[in-house]
């Protein structure tokens, strides 16, 4: 880790502890426990900076509601990556000023890759001026002195930065499981595919050094974590810009090497740099989770070169039924675009081509939502909205019609599942989670959560099973 970056963590630890002693001056004066809500829209790595963030508000003092908006302190970690994302903040921020008109003591924060876009960072500033702090993701780290700044009674502040070589470690976090855990192994992304915002409003790669992330795994170990998911836009360029660092591959053998982890995910790996390493490493070592996702976006090789994924279709399909070739328990899953610019009914058929040809466990199937500042928002050839409902239909049918099938090839067997949940639907169930990353209802008692435990699946449900031990 950088010295600047050392004295960074310095200086926010020391804003938390400030920040405690702020905090129990406020609750002396309201005659109350404070209280705090962190409410996360979009992907895993969000997922896992909204621990980070939670983490820091427990240390500072608070008391932290889950799932709820009536807090004292409420932080949006938002997500931009599509129309509706934004769309669903903007819900929830009317439903805030609602609860802050009735408590004008309440403090509203939004933070995340949201904000990072210009446009909709004026419409904060514009149309929501009772947000109280507004950050963006290359601010996350400096979330302890915008508290401070807040419980010492400034508002309006507003910290968007355009970017940030900063990787700052080792501030609290609050996991939302005690037995498996995400762990960032880079930032940002160099892609640039031409309808993605993602670059923009995260930046361009950044990894952490491999040192660091290898001892907040025997850590994570150490507390009872069995399971970690490694997360990346793209973990395949992991270590590229860090002179002598390992590769993916490598870093993947050394975190299954820690005592204590018994399962390994990672998330996301692109198509155009999967390596045969790579599918090697996973064949050779069993605590790799037998999930891949691999976006495929479209079928089309002439819009998949407008979208600068760089990859043709046949590639994607060669690599795709290579892996399956040498990890035959491997469940492959996928991101599927309907409706980029320019996109034909016969685009749409060679996507339907390669979901009939690979055949997906599972596939995250979405609507193009057009994103300012990326090219793909500017063309003129914006596909029709009944088109584009037309072409989805067809694709959605498709890619539910081979996962079942492909649900159906794990039926009899008796596979080990992570234990996580109590099944809130069915009395005296647990929920547990298959290597392949399926989902699976068996009888058990509460007691099991965290455990690995063998698991028949007797009866498949179409993207779940009902087990039994």
């Amino acid at each position: 880790m950088k010295e600047s970056d050392i004295l960074a963590t310095k200086d926010q630890l020391r804003f938390i502890e400030e920040s405690s002693e702020l905090l129990k001056k406020n609750e002396e004066r309201s005659g109350k426990k404070l209280t705090a809500s962190v409410i996360t829209f979009g992907c895993q790595m969000n997922a896992r900076d909204s621990e980070k963030l939670a983490g820091i508000l427990v240390s500072a003092g608070f008391e932290l509601l889950e799932d709820t908006e009536d807090a004292d302190f409420v932080l949006y970690n938002t997500c931009t990556v599509r129309d509706n994302a934004n769309q669903k903040l903007y819900g929830h921020l009317g439903e805030a000023l609602f609860r802050k008109k009735k408590n004008p003591e309440m403090m509203v924060a939004v933070c995340g890759c949201l904000p990072q876009e210009p446009s909709a960072f004026e419409k904060l500033k514009k149309s929501y001026s009772f947000v109280d702090l507004i950050f963006g993701t290359h601010n996350l780290y400096a979330f302890p002195e915008y508290l401070n700044r807040l419980l010492s009674g400034e508002r309006h502040i507003y910290e968007i930065t355009d970017h940030s070589d900063s990787i700052v470690e080792d501030l609290p976090v609050l996991r939302k499981y005690p037995f498996k855990s995400g762990v960032n192994i880079m930032f940002g992304c160099n892609n640039f595919c031409t309808y993605c915002i993602v670059p923009h409003v995260r930046g361009r790669e950044r990894s952490r050094e491999s040192a660091d992330i290898l001892d907040e795994i025997r850590r994570l170990a150490g507390s009872g974590v069995r399971e970690v998911m490694l997360l990346g836009q793209n973990v395949n360029s992991y270590g590229n810009g860090i002179e002598g660092e390992i590769s993916f591959p490598e870093l993947l053998k050394r975190v299954c090497d820690i005592d204590g982890i018994e399962r390994v995910r990672f998330m996301t790996s692109h198509p155009k740099d999967l390596s045969e390493e790579l599918i090697q490493t996973i064949k050779a070592d069993t605590k790799i989770c037998r999930h891949l996702h691999l976006p495929l976006q479209s079928g089309s090789t002439r819009v998949l070169k407008e979208m600068n994924r760089r990859y043709t279709k046949e590639q994607y399909m060669d690599l795709a039924l290579h892996i399956k070739d040498e990890i035959p328990d491997i469940a492959l899953t996928t991101d599927i675009m309907v409706g980029f610019p320019g996109e034909t009914p016969a685009d749409v058929d060679d996507t339907i081509d390669v979901i009939n040809t690979v055949k997906y466990d599972n596939a995250f199937t979405f609507i193009y939502s057009k994103r300012m500042g990326t090219p793909a928002a500017v063309r003129e050839d914006q596909v029709p909205p009944d088109l584009v409902k037309e072409s989805f239909d067809r694709v959605l049918k498709c890619v539910q019609d081979t996962a079942r099938e492909q649900s159906l090839r794990w039926q009899g067997q008796t596979l080990p599942a992570l234990v996580e949940d109590v099944n809130e639907s069915l009395e005296g169930y647990v929920t547990g989670r298959l290597s392949n990353n399926m989902i699976v209802h068996f009888p058990g008692p509460a007691s099991l959560i965290g455990d690995i435990v063998p698991v028949k699946l007797e009866e498949c449900r179409g993207f779940y099973y009902m087990g039994s031990r």
